[in-house]
């Protein structure tokens, strides 16, 4: 450890982080932290005075879960992937290319999902909510509704 300009020592990082800590560098909220945990996708330790503890590896564990997250995956394919971590441990950015590797099927039926759905938005939804006059053509007298709630057309 070097020495700073006015003569006193810098201070090493800590190893492990506060809930808090680790809420403010990560980006997310105590509570998603809180809900992350009781999913099984990160782990802590308790203190002495009960308080959470976090190694600082948590970060790189929490930014994938965020970044999958925003990508559409749910949260079970998430543990799911993390769960194939020797030892729980951090992924590294190999881990990381495998996991994405991973999602890449689901992420392509998603946009396939997506993509079919936008261009349906001018026309009927597959219910006939949005399009009356569309109705008595595609749902004549609401015979979609003994296959279930939702837009079934659009699931078929």
């Amino acid at each position: 450890m070097t020495e700073k300009a006015d003569g006193a020592k810098p201070r090493p990082f800590p190893r492990e982080l506060s809930v808090g800590e680790v809420a403010a560098r990560a980006g997310v909220a105590v509570s998603a932290l809180h809900f992350y945990e009781r999913e099984g996708l990160i782990q802590s330790r308790r203190s002495r005075g009960n308080q959470r503890r976090y190694p600082r590896e948590i970060l790189r564990r929490v930014a994938v879960i965020k970044i999958a997250q925003r990508t559409g995956i749910p949260l079970a394919s998430i543990k799911q992937a993390l769960a194939t971590l020797p030892d729980g441990r951090t992924p590294t950015a190999d881990d990381w290319r495998k996991l994405s590797e991973g999602w890449h099927a689901e992420l392509d039926e998603r946009i396939r999902a997506l993509t079919q759905l936008r261009d349906s938005l001018t026309g009927c939804i597959g219910c006939g909510c949005l399009s009356v006059r569309d109705c008595p053509l595609r749902n004549p007298h609401d015979a979609l509704a003994s296959e279930g709630p939702g837009a079934r057309l659009l699931e078929r």
